[in-house]
């Protein structure tokens, strides 16, 4: 992982929770010359980028560029992997969250880079988004995880921290059964 700020990494977290993956509103206390010096290093790094803000859905400028209009910070791909963001699970969100954000008339932001695969977060998100669902027995064996720990990514990683909206049903002969959504 690349060695960031305690400061940079609060704005790609924060982002990373965002629609859109917005890098604003900064946190508080970060301002003028200094929050000028965080974002450029960050814009340099190709973590976060500049585009074209959102006036109908009132995303937080940045900067005004004169004409009325005025420019917003979004995390990219690299910013979310530089915190250990699994792009899969931007993806999912994503999907979840109005599908891809415009930046200009007739474009779309570009996707993220390919998803690192194998990881227990993935497998664990795509067991959920089968359309059957999967049982608490079967994410155990798949992930090898305790139960108690799959019951605690479900609340507090997929839920809390991610956003998804796991749905959790019990059906007759298979058990309680968690899904996406």
């Amino acid at each position: 992982m690349t060695k960031l700020t305690d400061t940079q990494a609060r704005i790609l977290n924060a982002a990373s929770r965002r629609a859109g993956n917005l890098a604003m509103p900064l946190p508080k206390g970060l301002h003028g010359a200094v929050a000028q010096k965080v974002v450029g290093m960050l814009v340099e790094r190709g973590f976060i980028k500049e585009v074209e803000a959102n006036s109908k859905k009132h995303e937080p400028l940045w900067r005004e560029t004169g004409d009325g209009r005025g420019t917003t910070l979004v995390a990219t791909s690299a910013g979310l992997a530089a915190i250990g963001v699994d792009p899969v699970v931007v993806q999912a969100i994503a999907k979840l969250r109005n599908g891809p954000r415009e930046v200009a008339v007739g474009k779309v932001e570009d996707k993220p880079a390919k998803p690192r695969t194998g990881t227990k977060q993935t497998q664990l998100i795509a067991l959920l988004e089968a359309p059957t669902g999967a049982s608490l027995d079967e994410i155990v064996a798949a992930t090898g995880w305790q139960a108690h720990t799959v019951r605690g990514a479900i609340s507090g990683t997929l839920k809390k921290k991610l956003g998804l909206a796991v749905i959790s049903e019990k059906i007759e002969g298979r058990g309680r059964i968690y899904r996406i959504g």
